[in-house]
């Protein structure tokens, strides 16, 4: 397999262990974050997924450009540094008072949102340096560490549906913090070069919005990859609303009242996504890229709306409640299985298709597309969440998705 050759590569190997630890204890982090929010504030805690958008926003808007001018590793280490910081913060003062200091736990999404903005961009620019002398097996290289969050999803989630009824949320955050301390540890061996970075040609960039508006030109020059740029605000913020605040709200209103049987129940529900998440990024990375990828894009953007509707529909269904639930595990899984497929493709597309020296900038686009639709979704929600369900939430959700492929496939599908 194509993996086991990339992890056999010493920087690789480096890369994708630093990343998947970090990414699990994300996934620990996010769910153990969504489902307390749930618990307290209702539909209302949309708002604190809006906030972290708007903070991740504004770092891309005001300290993009300035960041392209920074070392890449450098960059990547302090962002996980100053996390790992912000996480033990948060730990030691639970500790000390009982619970959760809402001042503090805002602090650290804040520093959490910003280590995410500038991370990513870092990222997705040293990729092609690891493999620049294998360049075929960038593909496989993208979908590896795709894989990182797809695994995530898997083992995060599941070890609070199997553990999420002994272990204190507290504990879950301090697992974060230590996956950042060893990404860091893992990105800083990297053999890389530490000469600075070549910014894109055009001089307009040094304005912050002008930079993000270099890399949106710089999509849009190709057309499918101007179309999933436009197209991500909607379905990134219909994955959102749908996992993070309807699945969460139908768990503990539909299924079960308690917050630690349902915290269980709501990781179980977030790994169900994570097995099918993993097994198609197999499929994709150990496949080369096809001749008409958009084909591939849009059958997995129409699997993962599919499997929303679907979770919706079993919300709905005259059924017992143990057969409804496990309708609604399954149509997770089954929304998870057409993420890969989109996102493997389109990011290897970005770094073929691309100038090297624009990849930064198109990735910083693809994140404001991204968070731009979180930040409307989840302030739109909680104010609707009075007129319809979770599930009306869910359909919505769901329809967003199959717009966005039926209305890509005929545009690109030849």
């Amino acid at each position: 397999m194509q993996f086991i050759t990339l992890l056999r590569q010493r920087s690789i190997g480096l890369l994708w262990s630093g990343l998947a630890l970090s990414a699990i204890g994300d996934q620990l982090y996010t769910v153990a974050l969504s489902w307390i929010a749930v618990d307290i504030f209702g539909p209302s805690a949309g708002y604190i997924t809006a906030v972290k958008s708007a903070i991740i926003l504004a770092v891309l808007f005001f300290g993009g450009a300035m960041s392209d001018g920074w070392d890449r590793r450098r960059t990547m280490i302090g962002a996980d540094l100053c996390r790992f910081a912000a996480l033990v913060l948060v730990v030691v003062v639970w500790m000390v008072e009982g619970q959760p200091n809402a001042w503090v736990l805002a602090l650290a999404v804040a520093v959490l949102a910003a280590g995410e903005a500038l991370f990513l961009p870092a990222l997705q620019t040293i990729l092609p340096q690891l493999i620049a002398n294998e360049p075929g097996l960038l593909a496989g290289t993208n979908a590896l560490l795709d894989a990182t969050n797809r695994l995530a999803r898997l083992l995060g989630p599941g070890l609070i549906a199997l553990a999420g009824a002994i272990i204190a949320p507290i504990h879950f955050f301090t697992a974060n913090a230590v996956s950042f301390l060893l990404s860091a540890a893992a990105i800083a061996a990297l053999p890389l070069s530490t000469s600075q970075p070549a910014l894109p040609v055009s001089t307009e960039r040094r304005h912050p919005f002008a930079s993000l508006l270099y890399g949106y030109r710089a999509m849009h020059r190709e057309p499918l990859l101007g179309f999933l740029l436009d197209s991500n605000a909607f379905i990134g913020g219909a994955w959102y609303v749908a996992f993070f605040l309807a699945v969460p709200l139908i768990i503990s209103s539909q299924f079960d009242a308690s917050l630690t049987t349902g915290f269980g129940l709501y990781g179980l529900v977030i790994a169900a996504f994570g097995v099918s998440n993993l097994i198609a990024n197999l499929i994709v990375g150990n496949r080369p890229m096809p001749e008409q990828p958009a084909r591939m894009i849009f059958l997995g953007v129409c699997a993962t709306g599919t499997g929303i509707l679907l979770m919706a529909l079993a919300t709905l269904a005259p059924m017992p409640d143990h057969w409804r639930l496990t309708a609604f595990v399954l149509a997770s899984g089954l929304s998870g299985f057409g993420g890969p497929f989109k996102d493997v493709a389109f990011a290897t597309l970005r770094q073929t298709l691309l100038p090297s020296a624009d990849i930064a900038p198109a990735t910083r686009a693809y994140i404001v597309t991204t968070h731009v639709g979180m930040l409307f979704g989840m302030l739109v929600a909680p104010m609707v969440s009075n007129s319809i369900s979770p599930s009306d939430l869910l359909l919505i959700c769901g329809g967003v998705y199959l717009a966005v492929a039926c209305t890509g496939w005929l545009r690109f599908v030849r």
